[in-house]
């Protein structure tokens, strides 16, 4: 069984200041365990189902997309990046314009920040430097073998 967690917080459990736009806004460590055979890549994707306010929320925001991360490979470190990640790893664009990683930054209440991690049976195409979740998604259809969930919350300090 695929599993994904954090050594910096527990599933359920508050995102450290340190990984939030309050603080440095990189991107926690994330490793998993369980890889199923006949993997041949991995995606991550990270998304607040929140915003802008959890007790309205009209939209998800992405805050991470990486792809093609082999199979061999067991973790994602503190502050991992494009400076970080090799190839055939690859970063898409966060729903605040940029590539890679945008911390948790929410404008009222306390949000979630899900952390998807994906077994794909293939490895993808290069979606371009400019790749958003859609486009992930689209490459990651029916290659979908296993998917693991970490969750951390975070509310802004006022």
């Amino acid at each position: 069984m695929l599993t994904l967690e954090s050594p910096a917080f527990e599933n359920g459990a508050h995102i450290p200041t340190r990984y939030t736009c309050d603080d440095a806004d990189v991107s926690p460590p994330l490793r998993w365990s369980g890889v199923p055979a006949g993997t041949e890549s991995l995606a991550l994707i990270v998304e607040d189902p929140d915003a802008p306010d959890p007790a309205a929320p009209k939209r998800i925001w992405l805050h991470w997309l990486v792809y093609n991360i082999p199979p061999a490979l067991t973790a994602l470190p503190d502050s991992a990046s494009v400076a970080h990640l090799q190839p055939p790893v690859r970063e898409g664009m966060n729903d605040g314009g940029r590539l890679g990683y945008s911390g948790a930054c929410p404008p009222k209440g306390r949000h979630r920040y899900f952390h998807r991690l994906y077994a794909l049976d293939t490895m993808l195409p290069d979606l371009g430097a400019r790749a958003r979740k859609g486009d992930l998604e689209r490459a990651m259809a029916g290659h979908v073998l296993a998917q693991a969930e970490l969750v951390g919350t975070y509310a802004k300090h006022r």
